[in-house]
């Protein structure tokens, strides 16, 4: 499996030009950015270490590296690597003084900032969350192609390679780490990355029968046990595969730190009940209404709305989770990360523009029975929205002969 291309020179240096122009025209006072979340660093820079890029009004940007500056000089095409030990080390290459200072408030602890200020004075703080989240949203054409790739290796694996994996008493535990194994060969770059705080996941959730429905503080529709209450997030090692099963499959795919997102239910052994039938072709009904409205302009709460005013009968009671699990959206958008904006959920009514890569998701907890459903991750176009990951499909019926 080839390796991808790396971020270019110009396209980091278009992205930090991007990041400078939305501080200036932010509203607020900008005298200095410092940058500590690492996705973000390498989305600036092409590298991720244990250091601070700081960008200053100016328009000069330096990333300080305490480890590893010798790879961050490899990976990164940009002249800006300053080595340092500690914080005070930057005072050599910029002033104590910061003044107005934008900060990701979810991510630099106060220790950090605490830290920060024993060598430099910072007059007053803004979060840099949401410029960073608003520029990501919308993809470069390198970008793009890297999640177009990560979602055709993502279609044929569900759809071939996962279905080969399932066999009689397998463990959840044991398929993950079976899949896990499929996608490294397949090129995936080996994590499932989530902005969400304190989020831990491997590659996804999967789930057999009602494990699939299983309460989880996952922002999300299907549920699991994992392996223990320490380590919810990995399937568990005691549920096994039976005939009967429904076999709930939901994972990212990612190729040079970009992500796809796709979900594929499997019967094992046997046809699903109709009920689960029925209401997994209910759920791609939704994801064909959903996904027509994916184009630029459109408004990702009113699409939420349009959803679920018309949601049939039947999905009504346990659509987008079970019982008290439901989460309030349907789709949200994918890249660096595979939980990022917009989010097609009230709320959110910032108008979608072309470029941006968003996963549908409309599933729903059937009793007794499992989680059924669909998601397909979209680039949004000037035209109808296009999938990326291979589309829908029914409930795939394993034998197990």
């Amino acid at each position: 499996m080839h390796e991808m291309a790396p971020p270019s020179k110009i396209e980091l240096e278009q992205r930090l030009g991007r990041l400078h122009a939305a501080l200036i025209q932010s509203g607020h006072r900008y005298d200095t950015a410092i940058i500590c979340n690492r996705v973000n660093q390498y989305y600036l820079t092409g590298t991720m270490q244990d250091g601070l890029l700081v960008l200053r009004r100016d328009g000069s940007v330096l990333f300080f590296v305490r480890k590893s500056v010798r790879r961050a000089g490899l990976e990164s095409p940009l002249p800006i690597i300053r080595p340092m030990s500690s914080y005070k080390d930057m005072l050599n290459s910029i002033p104590a003084d910061l003044g107005s200072v934008f900060i990701e408030t979810g991510t630099m602890t106060v220790a950090i900032l605490e830290r920060l200020k024993r060598h430099f004075t910072i007059d007053r703080v803004h979060s840099i969350e949401g410029i960073i989240a608003r520029l990501r949203m919308v993809k470069s054409p390198y970008e793009i192609a890297l999640i177009r790739e990560a979602g055709v290796r993502h279609g044929a694996l569900l759809n071939q390679t996962v279905p080969a994996l399932l066999r009689p008493g397998i463990s959840e535990a044991q398929l993950m780490t079976d899949i896990y194994a499929r996608m490294v060969e397949m090129g995936h770059h080996g994590v499932s990355r989530f902005s969400m705080f304190q989020m831990e996941m491997v590659i996804g959730q999967i789930g057999f029968g009602e494990a699939s429905i299983y309460p989880t503080s996952f922002d999300g529709p299907g549920g699991m046990a994992g392996l223990s209450a320490a380590a919810p997030s990995v399937g568990s090692r005691s549920r096994l595969l039976h005939q009967g099963d429904l076999v709930f499959v939901d994972v990212g795919f990612g190729v040079a730190g970009y992500h796809s997102d796709k979900t594929r239910v499997y019967s094992f052994g046997a046809k699903p009940p109709k009920e689960a039938l029925e209401m997994h072709r209910a759920c791609m009904d939704v994801l064909a209404q959903a996904s027509s409205m994916l184009r630029p302009g459109a408004i990702p709460s009113e699409i939420y709305q349009s959803v679920m005013e018309s949601l049939p009968d039947m999905l009504k009671t346990n659509f987008m989770g079970y019982g008290e699990e439901k989460v309030k959206f349907i789709g949200h958008g994918v890249g660096l990360h595979i939980d990022e904006i917009p989010v097609i959920a009230p709320g959110f009514n910032q108008p979608l523009v072309e470029n941006t890569v968003i996963a549908l998701e409309p599933k729903c907890g059937v009793s007794g029975v499992g989680m059924v459903g669909v998601e397909e991750t979209f680039l949004v176009s000037g035209g109808s929205a296009e999938c990326l990951t291979g589309g829908a499909d029914e409930i795939m019926v394993v034998s197990f002969d």
